[in-house]
């Protein structure tokens, strides 16, 4: 198992400090997510069953022609690498861990890149991997960019990975309208800007033939009747999405000014997270957490993730980083 934010219950075991008492900054989760909606009993007393609405629903959203509900995107991580014989997969690095963890576990020839790749790069790539906007980094490609190196994969078989899961404040970003082009797969969920990780709700946008086969591997009732309940009133809720668009795009300046007012160097960003390379990250990392602030931990690229605060805690972070030591 991969090491991820959130780990919450480790952080209480080994600092000694209750659960209830941690400012969990660690997951890139959106603090004031969606308010869920009141389930009716059917939904946990039956097996999932669905009319079509939810995939309405996300197709009118992403703006995609085709979307296959999955559980969250790590069960589309999990099954991509099952579509394919052993071939050459390339990572834009620093990255999601379980892109490349998924395809080293299915015989595939996997290494990392650590700048964008080039046309003699693209010709030795079968599939590429990426995020975009990135984590844990914040870097974003332009969508023409991305169209290219898709064109040039597509062009003989190849397929181009966009993981999105952070896209939802840059919609205008996405390749999501892109994506029944054959070669060209989107990934998305609702568990970054709406909130919604425990709900496990995530979306396959790509071709028809690839989303018949993917849908064939993880078979029938991928999601739960109560969040696919909480996920189409998300989905359907446009006031909400455009207000949180701004509230989160505005609390995201906020974090990068008080991180820069202390002293930290914040390289790249989401609305959802701030990163912030330097050489004292595990350092850093046990003085906030000796006061209850938790934050992913970088090693290889010795850097720290810094989540967006619950309103009532800005203060307290504040607070936390003036305590810092060099």
């Amino acid at each position: 198992m991969l090491e991820h934010g959130g780990n919450l219950q480790q952080a209480a075991q080994r600092y000694g400090r209750p659960l209830a008492d941690w400012l969990d900054l660690s997951t890139g989760v959106n603090p004031q997510g969606y308010p869920l909606p009141a389930l009716p009993a059917s939904a946990w007393q039956r097996l999932p069953e669905t009319d079509g609405r939810l995939e309405r629903l996300a197709a009118e959203y992403y703006g995609a022609d085709n979307v296959l509900v999955t559980a969250g995107s790590q069960a589309i991580i999990q099954t991509l690498p099952r579509l394919r014989p052993p071939c050459r997969v390339r990572v834009l690095a620093p990255m999601y861990a379980e892109h490349a963890h998924a395809w080293r576990q299915h015989g595939h020839d996997v290494s990392a890149l650590n700048t964008l790749p080039d046309e003699s790069e693209l010709a030795a790539t079968d599939v590429l991997l990426l995020c975009n906007p990135n984590n844990p980094t914040g870097r974003v490609i332009a969508p023409e960019t991305l169209q290219h190196w898709h064109q040039v994969l597509a062009a003989r078989g190849g397929w181009l990975v966009v993981d999105e899961a952070f896209m939802d404040a840059t919609p205008a970003l996405s390749l999501a309208a892109a994506s029944s082009q054959p070669g060209l797969i989107v990934l998305r969920s609702l568990g970054k800007f709406f909130g919604l990780a425990g709900a496990r709700v995530g979306f396959l946008l790509a071709d028809q033939t690839l989303m018949q086969r993917c849908g064939e591997l993880l078979g029938p009732w991928p999601v739960s009747g109560p969040a696919l309940l909480v996920a189409e009133a998300a989905l359907a809720d446009q006031g909400w999405q455009q207000q949180t668009r701004q509230t989160l795009q505005q609390q995201a300046a906020q974090l990068n000014a008080l991180l820069q007012q202390h002293g930290l160097p914040v390289s790249g960003s989401t609305a959802l997270f701030s990163w912030v390379p330097t050489p004292q990250a595990i350092n850093l990392h046990s003085q906030l957490a000796a006061q209850g602030v938790w934050l992913r931990l970088f090693t290889d690229t010795p850097a720290l993730r810094f989540g967006l605060p619950p309103a009532k805690s800005w203060a307290r972070l504040a607070e936390a980083l003036s305590a810092l030591k060099s």
